[in-house]
């Protein structure tokens, strides 16, 4: 059943309390995961200024479910109020965190334990039709599933930065065949349906459906591969100031940068940093940890650009034979194992060319899952668009300094991910997950 279907009757409102349960343990199997395959030390450790430790990520996922779950749904009385201001993003940047009297791994691991428990008792009895905007279809509860899985991804990228052996590990990716489909494939021109009014569990900033209109374009099957990117820097391109905006050039000068985060050459090949291994950079894997700027320089040296996030989305989601815009690019059913590479079943992208039963209508691969992909888009709000539950969640980021991602990672959970999920970074960003394809006006 998917997240639309659950619906009034006894069978529907049962069927959604097993899907939010699913989603909440899923989400904490997978924290429990990232934070006991280290010790203490490594958890309260800070492994970059741009991150927080571990162990912040641990405690503040509890607290953000005792505030929306236990004291904004439930009434209940606060746990530990004495703790609230430690674990608010918005009341210390990242790099200060280690600083602040955090609680410590055993004492954090115990408090997130005792609200998970209060949180599923409140689940077992929640009204989903006759109470409020965050219990109806069990908003609160899928916001709180996604955003422990958010954090999920953020300790995963912790993991990233972190030195020393490898303390997680994931079966590699089933062998597929070179990729010799068509490079690219053209997007009608014409208005789709783009952002949600139906999605139960959608945030605010993906609100409300409207429509946009596109001009007919050229969007690459598949994202841009290691292999085309090594073209890239063979060509000179990190020396070459004119396929660099202004502020992307300065960023390379000032950074030194040469190649995407982790790699580094020797002799004749590529090697990678990846979760404590040292490997040959894989050819047909997507390039992943590549800035804003880098994608943006790559797509003017091969002649294209990023395409518009309004761009990504009809390509992942109009059906030109129905017209209607689908949740996912291969329909309405919820991600499977055959659709996308998600949910850290794997520790690095697919071959790209892989997950075909994952294609979009028009044949476009890979949108969903694998990297993140850069679009030439500010995070602006949408026609219509009103802050819910806070507005911190979106409404403060609105504006040319951040840019949106689109599709999700390896990294990101399903339900976490959807055709009109919006994901938003600085264009500086290289810890993150990130890649990009590429697109062309066709007119160009």
């Amino acid at each position: 059943m998917s997240a639309q279907e659950s619906g009034t009757t006894a069978a529907g409102t049962e069927a959604l309390r097993e899907r939010l349960l699913a989603s909440l343990v899923t989400a904490r199997d997978r924290t429990t995961l990232l934070t006991s395959c280290v010790e203490d030390p490594d958890l309260t450790a800070q492994h970059s200024p741009l991150m927080s430790p571990l162990v912040w990520d641990l405690a503040h996922i509890g607290n953000q479910e005792e505030l929306w779950l236990l004291r904004n749904v439930g009434g209940r009385e606060a746990m530990r109020p004495d703790i609230d201001v430690l674990y608010d993003a918005f009341e210390h940047p990242r790099s200060e965190r280690p600083s602040l009297p955090l609680l410590p791994p055993e004492e954090a691991r115990k408090y997130a334990a005792e609200v998970r428990g209060r949180a599923l008792d409140l689940l077992e009895g929640a009204d989903f039709e006759g109470g409020t905007r965050l219990t109806e279809a069990g908003f609160a509860f899928g916001m709180i599933a996604q955003h422990e899985q958010q954090h999920d991804e953020t300790m995963l990228i912790t993991h990233q930065l972190r030195t020393g052996p490898a303390a997680l590990t994931a079966p590699a990716h089933e062998p597929v065949p070179p990729y010799t489909g068509p490079a690219e494939v053209r997007v009608p021109g014409g208005p789709f349906t783009m952002g949600t009014s139906t999605e139960p569990w959608a945030l605010d900033n993906e609100r409300p459906a409207h429509i946009r209109e596109v001009a007919p374009y050229w969007i690459d099957t598949v994202p841009v591969t290691n292999a085309a990117y090594q073209a890239f820097i063979a060509d000179g391109g990190y020396d070459t100031e004119r396929w660099w905006t202004p502020e992307g050039w300065a960023h390379v000068r000032r950074n030194s940068l040469k190649a995407p985060l982790y790699w580094r050459r020797e002799g004749s090949q590529w090697l990678r940093r990846r979760f404590g291994v040292t490997e040959v950079v894989p050819p047909d894997e997507p390039v992943l940890h590549v800035c804003w700027y880098e994608a943006d320089a790559y797509a003017r040296w091969a002649g294209r650009r990023l395409p518009t996030e309004a761009e990504w989305e009809k390509a992942a989601r109009h059906d030109p034979v129905t017209g209607r815009s689908t949740r996912y690019p291969w329909g309405d059913a919820d991600p499977g194992p055959e659709h996308a590479n998600l949910g850290q079943r794997h520790l690095s992208p697919a071959p790209v060319g892989s997950y075909p039963a994952g294609e979009s209508p028009l044949g476009v691969r890979q949108l969903i899952g694998d990297v993140w992909e850069w679009t030439s888009s500010d995070l602006e709000p949408y026609p219509g668009f009103a802050a819910f539950p806070y507005r911190e969640y979106s409404e403060v980021f609105f504006g040319p300094d951040y840019k949106i991602m689109r599709g999700g990672s390896f990294a990101v959970d399903a339900v976490a991910c959807r055709g009109t999920f919006r994901n938003w970074d600085y264009p500086i960003r290289r810890q993150i997950f990130a890649g990009f394809r590429t697109a062309r006006s066709e007119s160009a």
